[in-house]
């Protein structure tokens, strides 16, 4: 009998255009959309031998899993984060292993709202759509100063879009951060609050661990130029709860563009930031892109299959009693 794997909050039913979870005679392969809307939800979940989960988008703790008596196995789609209770899961007797991912789209994304946001795209697009013409001027990024928080894959790959575009780059984070960034040629200000003070376009590139939660603080915010631009394309919990939403309403910064949220997904069209002009909103597109996507569950497939085939090597909760 073939194993069921159940992809809850896949929002695009997109699992279902990928041939090698649809055509392999071993495993049944179920696709969910938002979990809170899927009338067929609980009938898969109590059938589920192994879930691929979306990056964070489906919160597993006590309570989810006893939705799920016959699961198994855990894929994570990337590295594990918070939405995932490890000690629940392996007091249920349930597997985790992660798999990869790939810089590239979230960078492209984060570097796409920039640019929309500075030369204030989607507002003129709409307005010309509404017969009305050149109703915004907006600011070229040439020699402006681009703030990068956080120098991992993303932030590199950041660094050098801004730079082709003439940007002058500065970084923050940690040491090593620091270190690779003076290394690779950028500029290190000589303070966070420098940083914060001096850049046109602050970029966060965090992950989001117990040290990093919340340390984007409102005298962070209040540091910056009216005309500057916040992006964050990485974790809302990066930023202090409501110390971005205040900051706005005060002028410092000036701008924002969002790609996460507290509370996803976000369906409320009367939400604060959709109704700020001065805030451009994407719906957490950051990986969600076709070459992303492939990587993503291959991985996350292979990882499922690697599991029931036997190999438990990649097991991150070592000590896991099986069901």
């Amino acid at each position: 009998m073939a194993i069921h794997i159940v992809i809850p909050d896949d929002y695009q039913l997109a699992t279902q255009q990928c041939d090698f979870l649809q055509h392999n005679d071993k495993y049944l392969c179920s696709a969910l959309g938002d979990l809170t809307k899927d009338s067929m939800a609980d009938h898969h979940l109590s059938a589920a031998e192994a879930l691929i989960l979306i990056r964070e988008r489906t919160v597993v703790d006590a309570a989810f899993l006893r939705r799920t008596p016959r699961l198994k196995l855990i894929s994570q789609t990337g590295k594990l984060a918070r939405n995932v209770d490890v000690e629940a899961c392996t007091m249920a007797g349930v597997a985790i292993v992660e798999g990869t991912g790939s810089p590239v789209a979230p960078a492209e994304l984060t570097w796409l709202l920039i640019m929309a946001s500075r030369r204030k795209l989607v507002s003129s697009v709409n307005a010309m759509a509404e017969g009305r013409w050149q109703t915004e001027i907006g600011s070229a990024v040439n020699n402006q100063l681009i703030g990068i928080l956080g120098y991992g894959k993303i932030g590199k790959r950041l660094a050098s879009f801004a730079a082709v575009f003439g940007m002058r780059v500065q970084v923050w984070g940690s040491l090593r951060a620091q270190e690779e960034a003076r290394t690779d040629g950028w500029i290190v200000p000589e303070s966070r609050a420098q940083f914060f003070a001096t850049s046109d376009v602050v970029t966060v590139h965090q992950r989001l661990v117990a040290s990093t939660e919340g340390n984007i603080t409102a005298a962070d915010l209040a540091l910056m130029k009216t005309d500057a631009l916040f992006v964050n394309t990485s974790r809302a919990e990066l930023v202090s709860k409501g110390a971005l939403l205040n900051a706005l309403k005060l002028g410092r910064p000036g701008f924002a563009a969002l790609d996460v949220y507290d509370d996803e997904p976000l369906y409320d069209a009367q939400h604060p930031y959709l109704q700020m002009p001065n805030v451009l909103c994407t719906p957490h597109l950051g990986y969600v892109e076709k070459a992303s996507y492939a990587l993503y569950f291959k991985t996350a497939f292979d990882n499922v299959v690697r599991y029931f085939s036997g190999d438990r090597s990649h097991v991150i909760n070592a000590g896991v009693s099986e069901r």
